[in-house]
């Protein structure tokens, strides 16, 4: 799976959309880079945001999700409950703002090196090329290919549920392996507004496409879902 950053990048940015779907529902206000630049807000114990998730395709609203830092030594833990107060499966990070598992996914992903949740600098000119390998919970011998590009976009004001927040918007753009050897041409596409007052992104949205192994066919789409903080501590 491996790619020139070039064909990465041109090969990500056709994940299609429907028809008749915005590409983002997101509108943030373009605002100048912070002089001097702002830090990220340090992790402490119960720390949490609430983020509503929706279908983008749809409207659909899928439920809520609250994420509270439960725990903070040689890796931070954060916990998630959905609106019920069911447990959903924990974030590692190690160090803050390095993913070590990412639940974000249909089965949580595990990786080894960590890899960044948001950009190591928070500058317009920042961007980074991953690869790496990573792994399903549960199944430690599951090694696949990952290869990501995050690219910064700019500072926006952008205004959510919870209120409003100078945030750092940026893009990643991810080709891995999928599981599921049927699948191929795995396409990942995300846009996060980072607010480093927080700690967390306020705004985010996915979607995503893949082929079947030896058909000639458009891609078949994943859903599409956005994210948007409602509360935080």
């Amino acid at each position: 799976m491996k790619l020139s950053r070039r064909a990465f990048i041109t090969s990500a940015a056709l994940v299609p959309v429907a028809c008749g779907v915005p590409l983002s529902y997101e509108h943030g206000i373009p605002v100048a880079q912070p002089n001097p630049l702002p830090t990220v807000r340090p992790p402490q114990v119960g720390q949490n945001w609430s983020y509503i998730k929706r279908n983008v395709f749809n409207g659909k609203n899928l439920g809520l999700v609250t994420e509270r830092v439960a725990s903070i030594g040689a890796t931070i833990v954060i916990e998630r409950t959905d609106e019920n107060g069911g447990q959903l499966a924990n974030e590692v990070q190690g160090p803050w703002g390095m993913a070590i598992s990412d639940p974000s996914w249909s089965r949580t992903l595990n990786f080894n090196p960590a890899i960044p949740l948001w950009p190591q600098e928070l500058s317009v000119k920042w961007s980074k090329q991953v690869n790496v390998k990573y792994a399903i919970s549960g199944y430690p011998d599951s090694r696949m290919g990952w290869q990501e590009y995050i690219s910064v976009q700019g500072w926006e004001k952008i205004t959510v549920p919870a209120g409003s927040f100078i945030a750092l918007r940026f893009q990643s753009l991810i080709n891995y392996e999928n599981e599921d050897p049927n699948k191929v041409d795995s396409i990942r596409k995300e846009t996060i507004w980072f607010a480093p007052e927080i700690g967390r992104w306020v705004a985010r949205e996915i979607s995503g496409s893949y082929r079947i192994q030896g058909q000639v066919a458009v891609p078949i789409l994943e859903d599409s879902l956005q994210f948007q903080l409602t509360a935080y501590k």
